[in-house]
């Protein structure tokens, strides 16, 4: 491991709230894919295993900043474990009703509560963000670190989801989540020496996260990237299994997460200059750009390639915009920041995952890369019109009253980098 990597590690008790973030953040990787495969193998809808995995994103997208706004007022233990109770519960009605054939509407309600899942990577990153408070550019590489761990999920969980669903038995993977995510947040809660200790009354901002309009430049660019990696999982099964491969499809689009699992670690490693907000929009209009070959697939092994290249471009892009949240959130509300941004991420997934699922059920699955890449147009011009309010005042979190706010000097914007 890096230099830079070891030093974050050096403060006791990040190494096992790192490990647990990791297990409870797969079920993010393995639920959606999950019980696409699931559906599509018990009764071949690939509409209507579009439509419940959008249902589930969509209920990610309502609790998970309601659960990291308790979070931040309450504590993660006390907040967290009712929260996978719940979501536990869903996803265990879920899967008995796909076995058992139940009527369409039950899926869909269990899979509502399935879907209220806390939000672990913002949890984590909170932990960070309060033990490395001061120290700017270890938080950056901490935020690398923890965009490697993110696309680390998603190279392992959609292997290990659809593997286990297509070798096994077609509830497999979706089963696997809910234990992970289980396990995962028993774990991190268990760790009181590290939870970020819950703003008292006084300190918290009124009104929401979503006050800030950088924030919501984020969230609204977010929608439209999360929609690109909505379509591209829906569509890459189906294409997959078109050319008779259908298992190949976790081999894809794990490459597609080992390019922006290695685009994190070098990013993680380097002195970024410059405000944040400028590379952040360069990182989110190459994305855009890398949707364009995919239209050109005739293969696997081409859409795999073309898959790679384009993850190169998505870890170096969350944690600028980790460093912007950062930016732009008071500290009081810094989890739920960074939640409404997997939100937005979760928002675009569902209307990705849905809309492609339609598009491959009545066109087919070349047609339905179409969906990705005006999906990635969409968050281009979502953060170029939006740059400006990135650029503009933002937070400075002060140790006793309300947040003040001025702007920032390019040198402080480097030192963010």
């Amino acid at each position: 491991m890096p230099s830079s990597y070891r030093s974050i590690f050096s403060a006791p008790g990040t190494r096992g709230f790192s490990a647990a973030g990791l297990l409870g953040r797969l079920p993010f990787a393995m639920l959606g894919i999950g019980v696409v495969t699931m559906v599509s193998q018990l009764t071949g809808r690939y509409g209507l295993a579009g439509a419940l995995a959008a249902t589930l994103a969509a209920a990610e997208a309502v609790a998970g900043p309601q659960i990291a706004r308790l979070a931040d007022r309450y504590g993660q233990r006390r907040v967290l474990r009712p929260a996978t109770l719940v979501a536990a519960t869903g996803i265990a009605g879920l899967l008995v009703c796909a076995q058992r054939g139940a009527p369409e509407w039950t899926l869909f309600v269990f899979a509502v509560a399935g879907g209220c899942m806390p939000g672990v990577g913002a949890m984590v990153r909170a932990r960070w963000a309060a033990i490395l408070r001061g120290s700017p550019r270890a938080l950056h590489t901490a935020h690398a670190w923890e965009s490697i761990m993110d696309e680390l999920c998603f190279i392992v969980g959609p292997v290990v989801s659809i593997g286990l669903s297509t070798a096994w038995f077609p509830e497999a993977g979706p089963l696997l989540a809910g234990v992970f995510l289980v396990a995962g947040v028993l774990w991190l809660t268990a760790q009181r020496a590290t939870e970020p200790v819950p703003q008292p009354r006084e300190r918290h901002v009124r009104g929401g996260a979503l006050r800030s309009p950088g924030l919501r430049v984020l969230v609204a660019t977010f929608v439209a990237t999360g929609a690109i990696f909505g379509a591209v999982d829906v569509v890459t099964v189906a294409f997959a299994e078109e050319r008779g491969h259908k298992a190949a499809a976790s081999l894809v689009l794990a490459g597609y997460a080992g390019g922006s699992c290695l685009a994190g670690m070098v990013f993680g490693l380097v002195h970024v200059k410059g405000p944040p907000a400028r590379g952040w929009v360069v990182g989110v209009g190459v994305m855009a750009l890398s949707m364009i070959p995919l239209q050109l697939a005739g293969n696997l092994p081409f859409l795999a390639v073309a898959l790679f290249v384009s993850g190169l471009s998505v870890a170096p892009t969350m944690v600028s915009t980790m460093a912007l949240v950062e930016a732009h959130v008071p500290r009081s509300k810094l989890t739920e920041g960074m939640s409404w941004t997997t939100t937005g991420l979760a928002v675009g997934v569902a209307l990705g995952a849905s809309t492609a699922g339609r598009v491959v059920d009545e066109a087919g699955p070349r047609a339905g890369y179409a969906v990705p890449a005006v999906a990635g147009a969409l968050a281009a011009a979502v953060a170029f019109l939006g740059y400006r309010r990135l650029r503009e005042p933002v937070t400075v979190r002060g140790g006793h009253g309300p947040d003040e706010r001025r702007p920032y000097r390019h040198d402080e914007q480097d030192r963010v980098a």
